[in-house]
């Protein structure tokens, strides 16, 4: 039995995973943070951290950027692995989550998601074939009107993943509107969509001359990102201080 506490318990994704959590044996929610202190399941809610002292095994965090740097001091203090959902992180934030890592067992991943990170590995062979042969790459994401940060942290992780099955040879471009020129060939050019209730599409484009591939993954629902965090968490209970994913989850 793992037992977790839900950092933004009260937002969407931590209503969804409170909700699978209820049905799985092997996981307890024993308290839940969030800045309303409103209780809407049946674990006691605080609004820090510092006032929770349930026990918990791991930390799983589906908040907001601004709450980060806070949550990461109090893990590491704490020696409470934490699994970090939110997106949208500064460069700053990465590296402090990365020197958090040297503490206490810390997993982060743009997307929760089995398929997502399944898509990343294909994505690494098919540019090694793709690139060779003179063929365009363009990633192109789909999200809701209330997703902030754009493009997505997902967009990027594919991004970052064909980038370095290339010897970190490409260069990202996310806006075309600012000068007219060719397009680069080595350039990954990334384009975000916001609009209506998309739960997340990805579609990453491989254009040669005269063929067009494309790898696409649609979220139809949150629960796909809360089982993917919730396994991780029974992933993260125990783990030794180190920075972790979600390959290492579905290894």
């Amino acid at each position: 039995m793992v037992k977790i506490l839900m950092h933004g318990c009260n937002g969407a994704m931590g209503q969804v995973i409170s909700s699978i959590v209820q049905q799985d044996k092997d996981a307890q929610i024993t308290a839940g943070v969030d800045i309303t202190g409103v209780q809407k399941n049946d674990y006691p809610v605080f609004t820090s951290l510092e006032d929770c002292k349930e026990e918990v095994d791991v930390i799983i965090d589906f908040a907001s950027a601004k709450a980060v740097d806070h949550l990461l001091d109090y893990s590491k203090e704490h020696k409470i692995p934490v699994v970090l959902c939110t997106t949208g992180l500064s460069e700053e934030q990465i590296k402090k989550v990365e020197e958090t890592s040297k503490e206490t067992a810390v997993l982060r991943s743009a997307n929760m998601s089995l398929g997502i990170n399944l898509l990343l590995k294909i994505v690494q062979e098919a540019a090694k074939t793709l690139a060779a042969a003179d063929f365009d790459i363009e990633i192109v994401e789909k999200h809701h009107n209330q997703k902030i940060d754009a493009p997505s942290g997902t967009a990027l992780a594919l991004a970052d993943s064909i980038n370095d099955a290339l010897d970190q040879a490409y260069h990202y471009k996310y806006d075309r509107s600012a000068e007219r020129v060719k397009r680069d060939k080595k350039e990954i050019g990334i384009q975000a969509v916001r609009g209506g209730s998309i739960v997340g599409e990805h579609d990453v484009i491989f254009a040669g001359r005269d063929e067009v591939i494309t790898f696409q993954h649609t979220a139809y629902s949150k629960a796909i990102f809360g089982k993917g965090a919730v396994a991780a968490a029974k992933f993260l209970k125990g783990k030794e201080p180190g920075l972790y994913n979600m390959s290492h989850v579905i290894g």
